[in-house]
């Protein structure tokens, strides 16, 4: 068996796969697109034989070195490196290394400064053999709110947001089917998000074991705790706690000799074996000598016997951190407490203008003498060196700003600092962007947690909410985007302007993760605080846009709002925005036959309220309109007996006014509800039409959530419409840039939905089935959603399967199929296409016609979306293979419906060659097959011709991963 070859750019992937990264993470590391990396998948998948991309995870983390032509070293788990050894507790790591393989959680508790991090550490180390998926460590400390411990985590693991799911949800259909170990750290602090976050995860995910350190039980289901002891001072001077103080007093110069071995042991025992009060006294050792930390401990045992400690062990850590304190100079004692208020590791740079201490140079050198005593610890980083304190220092230091009377100012420099860089933040770019918002993320929190809670900031807190709702959004944070726009609308106190602009854009950022109630929510909500600020038309474009939303995004709501509540909306957002005269009703189009739509506006009528009309408003309610009364967009409450020449009148309007109020967004809104109403009648060209114009109108705007929501549904009926009228290549291409738009990179079922599709009618089977694994995987993770367009897609798989001959194969897909669509007449449209194209193929023309029997008008609703041009084609085809006394008028028909489609066209001159029994016009449509990207239908068409064509039609059926097919029964 031959080794595959696998490039160098491969072989990065399969080892950033090892770590368990996502496409998009992947993409950041490598400096490459997202689509790129899908490319690299599929071929790993190919050349390695694997299933799935769970398996080239696996294999990435048991490869050889020598494997393929350019295999990396892969990396060990994603552990941190301590800068020190680890010393003594041989006990307690081996017992907790079989717990954590054998028990669902395991909480190591004990006080600040035992030592409960580095024993997790090296046991996460020493039991990650036993985990095939890799041992995760997630640190807790800078995690401020208990709502966002899921989202630390997806952050550890390598799982992004998706579309339509809240980021615990992601992260527990992530971890369903791994075996891995997640080290929890820190967690005494969001005990309230720890808890009912594992007790999910661990009944979800039978393969992931826990093991969480905190000052106390974590009080869920499972849990076992063991109990972190202090460092053993039994032996004397061979000790476990005297072999840390020798180890860490040689690291920063020599260590005590022998003779004074049993001294150090008394010292331990003074310091109550606490690591962290050992560590600190040893970093004196070399300037104090063991009679001068005796000497100091003394004295401040003494002056705290009497305090109000929680135990012993606790005073003995209160009491080193106060000695080493008060060992330092006035200015370091200073900088010490002021750099408490940082979550993440910070820059001498930061340190200064939070602590307003001087110059860059001059704090420089505090942080430096700092980080000798062991107070802060020394990050290296792309930027520089950075520094941090450990969690106890950190509340140790944050109880002397209190108690200095300063809390107050060093959080305002604080706050102001966090301003800056998120301003600068907001104006940057470049591949280093997501390094500098994840490096200043945690202290744009922790300062918004702070300043939420103060009346007199409420103004800052609000700015630092709306720029981590900017910067969370560019860096695919969706989830926390939405709410921290929703957070700036809550803090907009005594302006609700601002609280509608702030709602506005969290609904928009809804819209990005599909999410329909939330949508429909947020915009009342606009609505509402409009209204409170006294604008009418803002409260009337939110209302309409309300009532948009429950018509244009019905298959992302879980519970549609209620008809008559959506037109008491629209009717509300009309009379407010001036868009008709009250008891105004006329049909859009006068020339028009049929009844009126209710609550149109007559030409005149329009023409008299423009010049008092906010445009926006009136683009607003317009495109209201073809949602709701024209139906538009197809929605689930839709009417399906709507006039199709009243729905594209009425969204040609919106498009009108849309355009006219300058207004990018909503033109491409309004293009859509014209795209579909020219679908319903039957205009495939002039739909395509309309989406690639959308494709135009948002092509130089900035990533805004409203923008993007619309580019990335402006792309997937691109390429569906694309379908529609045969442009296989064009639609292949837009659902490449669908598949590789970042906001889908954890979404693999949105984001290969249309690709797929337009592979399948193709031919190419091998990618299909390829990117069919990323579907169905994501779509499971994703709880399985529904939708037309993934209904479509699984229906397309399903076919390839059945071309191939793989009828149990073919049977699960089209049970997908069924669950992923959310309404059974869909398959009226793609099924009966997918479904007839199989039945042809393997030469029963009769079941095809029997399942293409009802004429297209009869179901116009779904034939006519993108389906009507291969309905039509594939029908009149039928027809004549099975011998119908209709087929001549039946291609007739068809070819005044698809004139222009080069597919459907070279299917009907295919068809009309056969009835005529041309057989050089039969063969002369491959190659207009091939020329129009669809090499499956030109290698059937030589099937089709027999004889020596035959032969070669069957080889290129294999070459293309297809079955033989056979020809019609005589």
């Amino acid at each position: 068996m031959t080794t595959p070859v696998i490039s160098s750019r491969e072989a990065e992937v399969l080892a950033l796969l090892g770590e368990h990264l996502s496409n998009a993470e992947i993409a950041a590391r490598l400096f490459i697109s997202v689509r790129t990396v899908e490319s690299h998948v599929s071929s790993l998948l190919r050349k390695l034989e694997l299933p799935d991309r769970r398996a080239l995870s696996r294999r990435a983390g048991r490869a050889p070195a020598d494997e393929g032509r350019a295999a990396p070293t892969l990396p060990a788990p994603a552990l941190p490196a301590p800068l020190t050894g680890f010393v003594g507790r041989v006990r307690e790591r081996e017992e907790l290394a079989r717990a954590v393989t054998d028990r669902r959680l395991v909480t190591a508790v004990g006080l600040g400064g035992v030592g409960k991090t580095r024993l997790a550490l090296a046991v996460a180390a020493d039991a990650a053999g036993a985990f095939a998926d890799g041992v995760w460590f997630v640190d807790l400390v800078p995690v401020t709110d208990p709502g966002r411990v899921a989202a630390a985590v997806a952050g550890a693991v390598g799982v992004g947001e998706q579309p339509g799911r809240g980021i615990g949800d992601t992260v527990v259909a992530a971890l369903t089917d791994r075996r891995a170990l997640l080290v929890l750290d820190n967690c005494e602090h969001v005990l309230d998000g720890v808890a009912p976050f594992l007790e999910r995860l661990l009944a979800a995910c039978p393969g992931i074991r826990v093991l969480a350190t905190s000052r106390a039980r974590l009080m869920v289901p499972f849990e076992w705790v063991f109990p972190v002891p202090p460092l053993s001072r039994a032996g004397g001077g061979g000790s476990e706690a005297v072999a840390l103080f020798l180890e860490r007093a040689a690291a920063v110069g020599r260590a005590p000799d022998p003779a004074e071995h049993d001294r150090v042991a008394a010292l331990c025992e003074r310091l109550d074996g606490m690591a962290l009060a050992i560590e600190l006294a040893a970093a004196r050792w070399p300037t104090l000598g063991l009679d001068g930390l005796t000497a100091g401990l003394s004295d401040q045992l003494r002056i705290l016997a009497g305090g109000p400690r929680a135990d012993g062990r606790h005073r003995s850590v209160r009491a080193v951190l106060d000695w080493s304190h008060g060992l330092l100079d006035p200015p370091d004692r200073v900088l010490l407490r002021r750099v408490s208020v940082f979550m993440a590791p910070f820059t001498a740079d930061a340190a200064a203008e939070v602590a307003g201490l001087g110059t860059p140079t001059a704090v420089a050198d505090g942080l430096g003498r700092l980080a000798e005593q062991s107070l802060l610890a020394v990050t290296p980083s792309a930027a520089g060196t950075r520094y941090r304190a450990l969690e106890t220092i950190r509340q140790y230091g944050t109880e002397r700003l209190t108690d200095a009377g300063e809390l107050t100012d060093v959080r305002i420099r604080h706050v102001r600092w966090c301003l800056a860089g998120a301003t600068a933040l907001a104006a940057a770019d470049g591949a280093d962007w997501r390094v500098r918002f994840d490096e200043l993320a945690e202290d744009l929190r922790s300062a918004l947690a702070w300043a939420a809670d103060r009346p007199e900031r409420r103004s800052d807190a609000r700015r630092l909410a709306l720029s981590l709702a900017g910067s969370a959004f560019t860096r695919t944070l969706l989830g926390e985007s939405q709410e921290r726009f929703e957070q700036a609308a809550a803090l907009a106190g005594d302006a609700p302007a601002d609280a509608a602009d702030a709602l506005r854009g969290a609904a928009a950022v809804a819209g990005c993760r599909r999410l329909g109630e939330d949508m429909f929510r947020l915009h009342r909500g606009a609505a509402e605080a409009a209204r409170l600020a006294g604008d009418t038309v803002g409260e009337g474009c939110e209302l309409a846009a309300a009532a948009t939303v429950a018509y244009r995004f019905s298959t992302s709501f879980s519970v549609l709002p209620d008809v008559a509540e959506v037109a008491g909306l629209l009717a509300r957002a009309r009379a407010l925005s001036g868009a008709t005269p009250p008891g105004t009703t006329a049909p859009m189009d006068p020339a028009a036959s049929g009844p009126a739509v209710p609550g149109a506006i007559d030409p005149a009528a329009e023409g008299a309220v423009r010049a008092t009309a906010d445009p926006t408003a009136v683009a607003a309610v317009a495109l209201a309109e073809a949602a709701v009364t024209a139906d538009a967009f197809g929605a689930l409450q839709g009417d399906a007996d709507n006039s199709a020449p009243q729905t594209v009148a009425c969204a040609e309007r919106a498009v009108e006014l849309a355009r006219r109020a300058a207004d990018p967004v909503a033109e491409s809104a309004a293009l859509d509800a014209l795209s579909g109403a020219q679908c319903w009648a039957g205009d495939s060209f002039a739909a395509a039409a309309a989406a690639r114009r959308r494709i135009d109108v948002l092509a130089a705007l900035p990533r805004t959530p409203a923008a993007t929501h619309e580019q990335m549904d402006a792309l997937a009926m691109a390429a569906g419409t694309a379908l529609g009228v045969g442009a296989l290549p064009q639609a292949r291409r837009r659902g490449g840039q669908l598949a590789g738009h970042p906001l889908l990179a954890e979404a693999g079922h949105h984001a290969t939905s249309w690709i797929l599709v337009a592979d399948a009618l193709a031919g190419h089977a091998d990618d299909v089935l390829t990117r069919s694994v990323r579907f169905h995987e994501s779509w499971g993770r994703n709880g399985r959603p529904q939708s037309l367009s993934l209904g479509a897609a699984a229906s397309s798989v399903a076919m390839v399967h059945g071309l191939r001959g793989e009828r149990d194969a073919r049977a699960a897909w089209l049970a997908t199929a069924d669950l992923a669509d959310s309404a059974e007449q869909h398959r009226k449209g793609y099924g009966a296409v997918f479904d007839a194209t199989v039945l042809l193929h393997d030469g029963d023309p009769e079941a095809a016609l029997a399942r293409l029997a009802p004429e297209p008008a009869e179901v116009w609703k779904w034939v006519c979306w993108v389906w009507l041009h291969w309905y039509v084609a594939l029908r009149a085809e039928a027809a004549v293979l099975a011998g119908h006394p209709g087929a001549r008028p039946r291609i007739a028909e068809a070819r005044a419906v698809v004139a222009g489609n080069p597919v459907a066209t070279a299917q009907l001159d295919r068809a009309e060659a056969l009835l005529d029994g041309d057989r050089r016009r039969l063969t002369a449509t491959a190659a207009a097959f091939d020329a129009a990207g669809s090499p499956y239908q030109s290698a059937r068409t030589l099937l089709l011709a027999g004889g020596d064509h035959a032969a070669t039609g069957a080889s290129a059926l294999t070459a293309l991963g297809l079955g033989p097919g056979r020809r019609p029964r005589a």
